[in-house]
């Protein structure tokens, strides 16, 4: 089942009559830059449970839209109400010049961290493979084959590792 995409201009029209809008990215992100009015209800909660009773519409956004996209029919499922996705997510509403909250205090998201750490010690790897000892070829090696065993496997040691660091965890 798909859900019908809305621009942010009929979104924020939607959400000043009353719709309330549910950002399905994971806590961290949504910490890290969110539209003032949006409520955080990560995909993994919205398999587990309802949003929207009594409500007159809802609309779900995340970061590009391909989230919102990719994941309809669990949308539509967990929707007890008209359910609208924001084409281009928050980057397209940021684009019509709507207003977001930015917090730098919090880390950039997990994955984006991964995805630095990663991209940064594979490049490590090739430049003191070449100057310095070719054994350094292994790290960039090693580095690929971790992220083939992630996508493979659904699970990253990387960012099990990434969440114990100081930025990225929670005050008690």
């Amino acid at each position: 089942m798909s859900l019908p995409h809305i621009s942010p201009s009929d979104a924020k029209a939607l959400i000043d009559r009353g719709a309330i809008l549910v950002d399905i990215r994971d806590a961290e992100e949504h910490a890290r830059e969110r539209i003032p009015q949006a409520r955080n209800m990560p995909l993994s909660k919205l398999c587990e449970t309802s949003v929207g009773r009594g409500e007159t519409a809802i609309v779900f956004h995340c970061k590009s839209g391909n989230r919102t996209r990719m994941n309809a029919p669990l949308l539509a499922r967990a929707a007890e109400a008209d359910a609208f996705i924001l084409d281009g997510g928050i980057e397209s509403w940021k684009k019509a010049g709507l207003p977001v909250i930015l917090d730098k205090k919090q880390p950039i998201e997990l994955m984006r961290q991964m995805q630095i750490a990663a991209g940064g010690m594979a490049l490590l790897g090739v430049v003191l493979g070449f100057a310095v000892n070719p054994a350094f070829f292994g790290l960039s090696g090693a580095v690929g084959a971790g992220l083939l065993f992630s996508g493979v496997s659904g699970t990253c040691a990387m960012m099990r590792v990434l969440k114990l660091l100081p930025w990225n965890r929670k005050p008690a």
